[in-house]
């Protein structure tokens, strides 16, 4: 008797003091598509204390699946009284029609049961899914055109030197990269096919990537192009259109690859013999000052294009005199490291980035910063020059 009294109350639970429950959240509250993305959140509220856990997760039959962050617990109440939640979210994609059944998730449960320990399976109820099939034009199951559901979808063109300078025999790398959220990366299309006459294009490698975010995945795949003009005149390269369900108003969409014009006009340069004389000494005069201020800019262009500064705003007074943000935030991606993390800690530069990457992957609809200014304040932040060596250092040591 006396050790059942020191071994205290046993532990005794209301059915409300213990409970999990499973919510899907899908694309405009309506019944998803196969491939698109269906959110569960899973939450638990318990009124006990909680040594050990572990949530078990139902095989998921029929879907693909990828848990997006870290569980989550926190403080909560139940009628008043002080409790614990917990919350994990895990994005679902079905892949095919029909009626389907989330089977229940159990969080096992050890709880401090007077002096001992008591075991506890608190199971979730089952949660049917209808996944409808798709009957428009294309789909899921066709492989032309691609089947793109997702929430959001940017594309960023990128060319290396501009397509408009290259002559016969030069070339230029195309980096097209296309951000989808809502979707992992192996969802996303295969390299598309660029093709026009009076242009080789030589294909490079497709990298593809995928954030996590609370929200959702976010899915980017990168393509390259080495691009050569074949003939001497300038050429349009057509633009490529990818076609994508937009699954907040759930309506086709078409982002757009632009078009652009491959090759310049220039001519060969004449024969010294056919270059007529000059009329006057004034006109040669002249020709030698417009000659010599010419020379002068090729001279400061050569070693503002050493310095990687300089080349990396070049690319964002492009990406901001056309208002492209995602180019703009690739074009950051692209500088040089130490410069960037100057940036990210620079007070008057870190507030305007912030704000352009919740504009473009944040969950709400936050239009970007003036892009303009952005340009202006990062060309006036400027990276301390770094610390020059200890002149006595190598006297260290030394008798």
């Amino acid at each position: 008797m006396l050790a059942l009294l020191l071994a205290g109350p046993a532990l005794a639970l209301d059915p409300g003091d213990l409970t999990l429950t499973v919510t899907p959240e899908t694309g405009g509250n309506a019944a998803p598509f196969p491939r698109e993305m269906v959110l569960l959140h899973i939450r638990g509220t318990y009124r006990a204390q909680i040594t050990l856990e572990d949530l078990r997760q139902p095989p998921l039959q029929n879907f693909s699946w990828t848990q997006l962050g870290r569980d989550r617990w926190f403080k909560t109440s139940i009628d008043g009284q002080e409790a614990r939640g917990f919350e994990r979210v895990v994005a679902v994609f079905p892949q095919r029609p029909g009626l389907f059944t989330i089977e229940p998730f159990v969080h096992h449960l050890t709880l401090v049961d007077g002096g001992g320990r008591r075991v506890v399976d608190v199971p979730s109820a089952p949660v049917p899914i209808e996944v409808k099939p798709w009957t428009g034009p294309g789909g899921p199951d066709q492989k032309d055109p691609w089947w793109l559901p997702a929430s959001a979808v940017a594309v960023t063109d990128v060319w290396n030197p501009e397509p408009e300078t290259l002559r016969v025999g030069e070339s230029a790398r195309r980096t097209v990269i296309i951000e989808a959220r809502g979707m992992t990366g192996d969802g996303l299309p295969p390299r598309p096919i660029m093709r026009s006459r009076g242009v080789l294009t030589f294909a490079g490698p497709t990298e593809r990537q995928t954030f996590i975010t609370p929200t959702g995945p976010v899915s980017r795949a990168t393509y390259q192009w080495d691009v050569r003009p074949g003939v001497a005149e300038p050429v349009t390269l057509a633009e490529i259109r990818v076609p994508w369900f937009n699954t907040a108003s759930r309506t086709m969409r078409e982002a757009e690859i632009p078009a652009r014009i491959v090759g310049s006009r220039a001519r060969a340069e004449p024969d010294e013999a056919d270059l007529p004389p000059p009329r006057s000494a004034w006109t040669a005069a002249l020709a030698g000052t417009l000659a010599f201020g010419l020379g002068a800019l090729l001279f400061a262009g050569f070693f503002s294009r050493s310095d990687p500064r300089a080349a990396t705003l070049r690319g964002l007074r492009r990406a901001a005199r056309r208002g492209d943000a995602p180019a703009f935030r690739a074009c950051l991606a692209r500088a040089d490291a130490a410069l960037a993390a100057h940036w990210r800690r620079d007070p008057a530069t870190a507030g305007l980035l912030a704000s352009l990457d919740r504009a473009l992957f944040g969950p709400g609809a936050e239009p970007p910063p003036d892009l303009r200014a952005l340009v202006r304040a990062l060309g006036r932040s400027r990276p301390p020059p770094p610390a020059s060596p200890d002149p006595l250092a190598r006297l260290d040591g030394a008798r």
